[in-house]
């Protein structure tokens, strides 16, 4: 489980292309590393992975097939940079929302407005349906970040981004086109799923 703030970014320095799954190499900072070990969670760019191996500073984890491709981990490089966020711990403080690290869907970047200290980036959903799920002010999960929703049109939404999120994450070096992970706020899956099924139950029209 994790809660959306990023502890840092880090550098992918080897890949290995196999049979239905890859293995990365990515270089943690010192902060990153510590009391980490074999079988551990870590959030890439919002997607769960475990801990395969630790050679001092790299790290090595198998993405399966399936991660592959409905995921943005799938089209990475060497040289590429992703979000990482270490599992929370008891008693540890949440400053985001909970977040499984299930990514659900990907969104298209197609739009970027610069002004002043403000950043906005709109989103376009790979698959429209979870589109519902997506509200005003709402929590999202975007590339393992937890923030919140700005306006909405149609399939497509806005996000505005502080100079910290931009400092600490790779948000800044985003363009128009590029793709990221996806995880919708499960309270807010469970309350418009459980809603949908109560309406058709009886009989009201959605």
């Amino acid at each position: 489980m994790f809660s959306g703030i990023v502890g840092g970014i880090s550098k992918i320095i080897e890949i290995k292309k196999k049979k239905k799954f890859h293995t990365y190499t990515v270089r943690f900072s010192p902060a990153l590393l510590k009391d980490l070990k074999i079988g551990d969670s870590v959030a890439h760019n919002g997607c769960c992975l475990t801990v395969k191996g630790i050679d001092k500073f790299n790290v090595i984890f198998d993405i399966m097939q399936i991660t592959l491709e409905s995921t943005n981990l799938g089209i990475l490089n060497i040289g590429d940079y992703v979000n990482i966020e270490r599992s929370i711990k008891y008693g540890d403080e949440i400053g985001g929302h909970i977040i499984s690290g299930h990514v659900m869907n990907t969104a298209i970047i197609n739009k970027i407005l610069k002004l002043d200290e403000n950043y906005t980036l709109w989103f376009q959903m790979s698959d429209s349906y979870l589109m519902k799920y997506i509200f005003y002010k709402g929590f999202i999960c975007i590339d393992g970040i937890s923030l919140t929703v700005g306006k909405i049109i149609n399939n497509m939404f806005s996000v505005s981004f502080i100079p910290e999120t931009l400092l600490s994450t790779t948000m800044s070096q985003k363009k128009v086109g590029y793709l990221v992970n996806i995880e919708i706020d499960s309270c807010t899956q469970i309350i418009v799923d459980t809603t949908e099924r109560f309406l058709k139950k009886n009989n009201f029209i959605l």
